[in-house]
């Protein structure tokens, strides 16, 4: 009875692998991931989405996006480089891959990935306040020549890709990138709303994340930066036509971990460009003012390289050596956070002296839960910064924790308000720490 009972179980286990190992021969078997590396809401989450909903309605299975977010696009690009090389994780990656190697934040680069297909692109263009004097980019690079008062230019973060497209036309019309102040922002909507208030004299962004201010006549656009014009705004020229060579385009891809099988690669690679191709996602690009790019594995290829190669030349020209100095990655001041944790702690245990276990007083329910309070401040801090803001949470906590330490409400206040904004300046501010900006900014 028994070596009947084992005979039935081993043909049921037989059964059961071989069932499970021609469902993994038939690609894909379960859900897909696409990582996008920003946070929810802005311009490549939608594209990710976007191209997550025609990826399920055409392979069958779930294809769910995950926002990788934190370091400026090294969290996501490097979770997209090292993910297992089976097919089931995509990233979309955007410039930034060939920005962060060149200012030390990260050693992933193109070359960690296997391009795909490029799905959009958008040039820089250069945007001013609907009443300033500048008429044209000539006009903008005489006031800077001039000198009399250094004008103030943004767009997005410094070092970023629209940092690096006005920089790289300066030094193309033989002009220093640092005779122009670039403020550092969260972005092109914060950087259009300092042109608005006056704060800086031009931004460089592109023209989607200029529509609603350019339709409301707020702004005004003096070129793009791309080969050609933009076909919903054909009154506004290239830097081309003017008589600069300088071009750049920001551009969002899909690619894979390096090794991914060749025919599992092919399935995705088809499926995709019948995806870009295809009028609905040609119609989500114009409904959402995006532009297309069409490029096929190759030339999305040599997108990448020549890209990494003009990014370089900037961030390794003389104006940028400050960028390439600075070596402070994302992970800085929580490694600087654990290192005066533990100071403190060697303090407190030389100061009260070595003892044996024995003679340590007994943990305490208030001394348990007060440790637990620090240990679940540092999780809920890595899970909601990066959407919250480094200020927010930190006053929140910071606030919390001297509550729970039995500190005045006084001191608890001032600390709170006062503590987390010092720190980020010292850290975002002045030493560029990728700090989570969040909701408000900062």
């Amino acid at each position: 009875m028994i070596g009947k009972s084992l005979r039935w179980l081993t043909a049921v286990l037989l059964l059961a692998a071989g069932s499970g190992c021609n469902r993994e021969q038939t690609y894909p078997a379960r859900p897909l991931t696409v990582i996008c590396p920003w946070a929810a809401g802005g311009g490549t989450d939608r594209v990710s989405r976007q191209l997550a909903a025609q990826l399920e309605q055409r392979l069958g299975v779930p294809v769910n996006v995950i926002n990788a977010t934190g370091g400026g696009g090294v969290t996501g690009h490097t979770r997209g480089a090292q993910a297992r090389p089976d097919g089931y994780t995509v990233t979309v990656i955007t410039p930034e891959l060939n920005l962060l190697h060149w200012r030390g934040l990260t050693n992933i680069t193109y070359r960690n990935f296997d391009p795909l297909v490029c799905v959009n692109g958008d040039a820089a263009a250069l945007f001013v306040a609907a009443d300033s004097p500048y008429q044209t980019p000539a006009e903008v690079l005489a006031a800077v020549r001039d000198g009399d008062q250094r004008m103030r230019a943004s767009g997005s973060a410094f070092g970023s890709i629209w940092h690096v497209a006005f920089a790289g036309w300066l030094d193309a019309e033989g002009i220093a990138p640092d005779e122009v102040i670039w403020v550092s922002l969260g972005g092109s909507a914060p950087a259009m709303q300092e042109l608005l208030a006056g704060g800086v004299d031009v931004v460089c962004a592109s023209i989607p994340e200029a529509e609603s201010l350019l339709s409301a006549g707020k702004v005004r656009c003096l070129a793009v930066m791309g080969s050609e014009r933009m076909p919903d705004y054909g009154d506004v020229p290239t830097l081309r036509e003017l008589g600069s060579d300088w071009t750049l385009t920001g551009w969002r891809g899909v690619a894979l971990p390096n090794g991914v099988p060749p025919a599992r690669r092919d399935k995705l690679l088809a499926e995709l460009n019948e995806i870009v191709q295809g009028r609905e996602y040609q119609q989500f690009l114009e409904q959402s003012g995006f532009a297309p790019l069409p490029l096929d594995s190759e030339g999305f290829a040599a997108l990448l390289r020549d890209s990494d190669d003009q990014y370089g030349v900037v961030l390794q020209s003389e104006a940028f050596q400050g960028v390439q100095q600075q070596r402070f990655g994302p992970y800085l001041f929580p490694t600087l956070v654990a290192g005066a944790l533990a100071v403190v702690f060697a303090v407190l245990a030389i100061a009260g002296g070595w003892r044996r276990p024995s003679e340590l007083p007994q943990p305490t329910a208030r001394g348990i839960f007060r440790v637990a309070m620090v240990i679940g401040s540092v999780l809920v801090y890595a899970l909601v910064a990066e959407q919250v803001g480094f200020v927010l949470i930190a006053a929140v906590l910071l606030g919390v924790n001297l509550l729970m330490l039995g500190a005045p409400l006084r001191s608890v206040v001032l600390l709170s308000v006062l503590v987390p904004p010092v720190v980020y300046q010292i850290f975002a501010g002045f030493m560029r720490v990728s700090l989570p900006a969040g909701w408000l900014g900062w």
